[in-house]
């Protein structure tokens, strides 16, 4: 696949498609082959017409009496999205949250996997945590360079998360997923993706005051 063709594809698609994917896997998994746009849509509470507006984009049709082909439509998007060599993770902050993140996330994806974690407490550092191995960060450099990883998720305390971006940047982060409450300035040759989780919380509680 060519990935020239799809450097203009909007991020928020990217996000989409993603999620494309993990709802055309449930579906696999209960036995369909096929399934329509508005079907994806009810799943992802979004309009039919935004699905397909989004698979047009990476060139994918469905059959007007079978929808899509669920195999090859989860195909195509891990083209897309996925390296061809698999992508490592590291964990910077190996807390509660960070703990629960490699945990949600083993298994759920071949080509992206949480491989190593970083923290400053010594009674952390130097053995296994949720299965992984857990280094000091002044290791950083060496270790990230080792293992050639390339993504990191921010989960360390917020008045910590500026100083360990800099360090993630220095040793060679490309892309950082911040899940602390501060927000983290980068250069442009690396991507960040901030999630705020007392924003999302707060987007919830607005919704349900207002039917209330």
């Amino acid at each position: 696949m060519e990935n020239n063709r799809y450097k203009n594809i909007p991020h928020k698609t990217i996000e989409r498609l993603s999620q494309y994917r993990r709802a055309l896997q449930i579906a696999a998994e209960k036995g369909k082959t096929n399934i329509f746009s508005h079907e994806i849509a009810a799943l992802l509470h979004i309009t039919a017409v935004q699905v397909r507006r989004d698979l047009m984009l990476i060139g994918y049709s469905g059959s007007l009496r079978k929808g899509y082909d669920i195999n090859d439509l989860i195909h195509l998007i891990g083209e897309l999205i996925d390296s061809p060599k698999g992508q490592k993770v590291a964990i910077f902050g190996m807390g509660d949250l960070g703990r629960a993140i490699i945990n949600y996330f083993q298994g759920k994806r071949e080509k992206l996997q949480i491989t190593v974690g970083f923290d400053i407490n010594p009674e952390k550092t130097n053995r296994k945590i949720a299965g992984i191995p857990c280094y000091h960060l002044e290791k950083i450099t060496e270790i990230i360079s080792n293992e050639g990883i390339k993504i990191g998720i921010l989960t360390v305390p917020g008045d910590q998360a500026d100083e360990t971006v800099r360090l993630m940047v220095e040793a060679g982060i490309k892309g950082i997923l911040n899940y602390t409450p501060t927000p983290v300035e980068v250069p442009d040759d690396v991507y960040l993706e901030e999630y705020n989780m007392i924003s999302s919380l707060e987007k919830v509680a607005f919704y349900v005051k207002e039917k209330g």
